[in-house]
């Protein structure tokens, strides 16, 4: 049986940050520091470990990030007076507004507030229209890695059948654009299933390329896929284990059940997740240049 290769996002991180090396360093010459204002809201233990993980990664290139620490009952006024300091400070090049917000505030209304040049993120309107006709700012950060996890290691989508599992406007949605652009790497004919979709296998049978964006434990098994489909798990997941954690990562792909039949995948941990922080880091260096 020959075994599914693994699409590393880790390797695909340090080319992305090597990269980027020259380009912060022109800016510092320039006395220019690529900064991210990062607005965290509530008490979400995954979403406190995901802005350490940003904070160690903007500090470990020597880049400026401030994170700004809210309580969950704080009310939607506040949120939107913070933001519009934040777009007027110089230091900050991107604001970032970690998702999900509590449940009485309008997440929308606050993507809104964040000025479009800021929006490192890629969620305001504005941008996701810019991305939609095809002249983007800033790509939302999960799928402009998982394009550039495709783009390392060579795997082209034209003419090929692209099927998404999920339509969120954080990760579906934008990569159905991203997939099917008339640029090169890209050109496929995108499919997006989803809980309404009657019969999902019917569709990611036929699929060159299944990406898993749903959130739900080791959904995608053999029964999903075709021999030799490329798989790309965005899942983040928690199971019991017997380890020290008591519990380990799997993504919304089951790895032991596809190994073998699929012709490559991306691993949980170590493959989109990685890629996700890479991204946010070029997408505020990106903000910083526009102001050379």
């Amino acid at each position: 049986m020959t075994l599914t290769k693994i699409l590393s996002g880790k390797d695909v991180c340090k080319s992305v940050y090597t990269s980027l090396e020259e380009r912060i360093k022109r800016l510092k010459a320039k006395r220019i520091v690529p900064g991210l204002a990062v607005i965290l809201v509530g008490e979400d233990p995954a979403s406190q470990v995901y802005v350490r993980s940003k904070s160690r990664r903007f500090e470990r290139l020597s880049l400026y990030s401030e994170t700004f620490a809210m309580p969950g009952t704080t009310s939607e006024k506040e949120i939107l007076r913070k933001i519009r300091k934040l777009n007027m400070d110089d230091r900050f090049h991107g604001i970032l507004v970690q998702l999900p917000l509590p449940k009485h505030i309008n997440e929308d209304a606050v993507l809104r507030e964040v000025s479009p040049l800021k929006d490192v993120d890629g969620f305001h309107p504005e941008n996701i229209g810019r991305l939609a006709v095809g002249n983007p700012r800033f790509i939302p950060c999960t799928p402009k890695g998982i394009m550039r996890i495709l783009e390392f290691y060579d795997i082209d989508l034209s003419g090929k059948h692209v099927v998404i599992i999920g339509r969120s406007n954080i990760v579906g949605r934008p990569l159905s654009l991203l997939t099917s652009q008339k640029k090169p790497l890209s050109n496929a004919t995108t499919t997006i299933c989803h809980s309404k979709t009657p019969d999902i296998r019917y569709f990611t049978k036929q699929a060159d390329v299944v990406i898993a964006a749903i959130g739900v434990t080791q959904f995608v098994d053999e029964t999903y896929i075709k021999p030799g489909a490329i798989l790309i798990d965005v899942g983040i997941n928690q199971i019991p284990d017997d380890s020290e954690k008591k519990y380990r990562l799997v993504g919304d792909v089951h790895y032991d059940r596809i190994n073998g039949i699929a012709s490559a995948v991306t691993p949980v941990p170590g493959g989109v997740g990685p890629m996700t922080i890479a991204m946010l880091v070029e997408n505020t260096v990106e903000s910083a240049e526009a102001r050379l």
